[in-house]
């Protein structure tokens, strides 16, 4: 599934192709590019959660604002997210990439995927598909562009 996320990502959103509305041209598309029809399905239901994210009235916790506080995360949380993946995300939260809420949608988002190989790299592009589908987030998307775009290659002194 996220395969197919990665695809649509890259091939109309991220290069900012007309997206296409209709299921059914889309679905054709992705099966003749080789997908699944299943995964092709869990994929679609996976981006319009996405969107839904945006009700905050189905998401009363998207509507919280925290003062200081730490996430603590759950054990089935800690299985598809690493000490590595978990300190990214902290690490964004402190350069004011994603901000509590941002944080909470991507977090969904992950623990959505139907994958057991989720790394920090696949965090790092749904991070880029949540602030890509988050309205005023358009300068935390550039940013988080470039920290994955324009990585440094060696230590950093």
């Amino acid at each position: 599934m996220f395969d197919i996320l990665m695809y649509l990502f890259e091939n109309y959103i991220h290069s900012e192709a007309e997206v296409m509305v209709d299921h059914d041209i889309l679905t054709d598309e992705l099966t003749r590019a080789g997908f699944h029809q299943d995964e092709i399905y869990k994929a679609l239901s996976w981006l319009e959660k996405l969107a839904a994210l945006q009700n905050t009235d189905a998401y009363p916790y998207l509507t919280r604002r925290p003062g200081v506080s730490v996430r603590i995360y759950t054990p089935e949380e800690t299985r598809f997210l690493d000490v590595e993946s978990r300190g990214f995300l902290m690490f964004l939260e402190h350069i004011n990439v994603l901000d509590f809420t941002t944080r909470e949608m991507v977090i969904d988002r992950v623990m959505e995927l139907d994958t057991k190989d989720f790394n920090i790299d696949d965090l790092k592009w749904v991070v880029l598909m949540v602030l890509f589908n988050v309205p005023g987030k358009e300068s935390a998307y550039s940013q988080m562009e470039d920290l994955i775009f324009d990585e440094c290659e060696g230590p950093l002194h």
